[in-house]
């Protein structure tokens, strides 16, 4: 049988995460503020990792099996390299990316921040996020609301396109195996919306979803981490998310359509299939 958690230990785990995520902030800033950084480049050109990613890490993962030991953990630089997800299972299990948008991190553009997640049987129940550049604070526990610097946020109303501004990676098209899908479907989808923007950090951006900045937000083709506590945030403030083909959202196979109202999100995924059926580049 699945062990059920208390209230109580929930927000043991909440509160505890969140004050090793401020502590990471100084490592943060550090970073940050350099005109120069240590990068390393990961397994694609435009992947990068900073000493500052893998200091956050190490210190989040210390804390974290230090208060608690059942934990297991799914982390963006412990995982490098390897060419398999772990299984996520029902056990206490942290989701942790020490810097999403390490390259506006590199380049200080102030759109990153340190994400973690809790899920226990298999369901999100903890999400953090945390941009010490904007000291912007994100946080949330399943059934208690979201909330930055500790005042509740909400999704937008709006429920058309063509009153909205949709967030879409399409930096994405740097991927030569994604580029065609993401042209198309930043086409359809761009041509209706009121505005466009692309963060190039999926953490945030989600976030934004959550206090109504973004109305809605897509993206494909990402990990675990990067969208796995901004998912909780958009569902505690009041708005939905499904897989990109409109099933139930799956962390661990993360495409996804985010929106404060469901009929944003239905009109968006209708426009992606539609994208998804152009044949050839005839825009007009």
């Amino acid at each position: 049988m699945m062990k059920q958690y208390s209230e109580e230990k929930l927000k043991e785990y909440h509160d505890i995460a969140v004050d090793l995520v401020k502590e990471c902030g100084p490592i943060f800033e550090e970073g940050y503020n350099k005109s120069k950084k240590e990068v390393m480049v990961k397994s694609d050109f435009f992947d990068f990792v900073t000493v500052y990613d893998r200091q956050i890490e190490e210190k989040l993962t210390a804390g974290l099996s230090k208060a608690f030991p059942e934990s297991r953990f799914i982390g963006e630089e412990s995982l490098a390299g390897s060419k398999e997800l772990p299984e996520l299972t029902d056990a206490p299990t942290w989701i942790i990316d020490p810097i999403d948008g390490t390259t506006n991190y590199i380049h200080r553009f102030p759109h990153c921040g340190i994400s973690v997640a809790l899920a226990i049987n298999k369901e999100l129940v903890v999400g953090i996020i945390y941009n010490p550049a904007a000291n912007e604070l994100y946080t949330s526990r399943k059934g208690h609301g979201a909330y930055l610097n500790g005042q509740n946020i909400r999704v937008s109303g709006a429920t058309m396109l063509s009153n909205s501004v949709i967030g879409h990676e399409i930096t994405l098209i740097n991927v030569a195996a994604w580029r065609d899908k993401n042209i198309k479907r930043v086409y359809k989808l761009g041509a209706v919306a009121a505005g466009t923007r692309c963060l190039a950090t999926a953490a945030l951006s989600l976030a934004y979803v959550a206090k109504g900045t973004l109305d809605t937000y897509h993206v494909d083709n990402l990990k675990p981490w990067d969208v796995a506590a901004g998912v909780l945030l958009v569902r505690e403030a009041g708005g939905v998310v499904y897989q990109t083909n409109g099933s139930e959202f799956n962390v661990m196979q993360p495409n996804l359509v985010a929106a404060g109202q469901d009929a944003l999100a239905q009109q968006v995924m209708q426009l992606i299939r539609e994208a998804d059926k152009i044949d050839e580049y005839r825009f007009t």
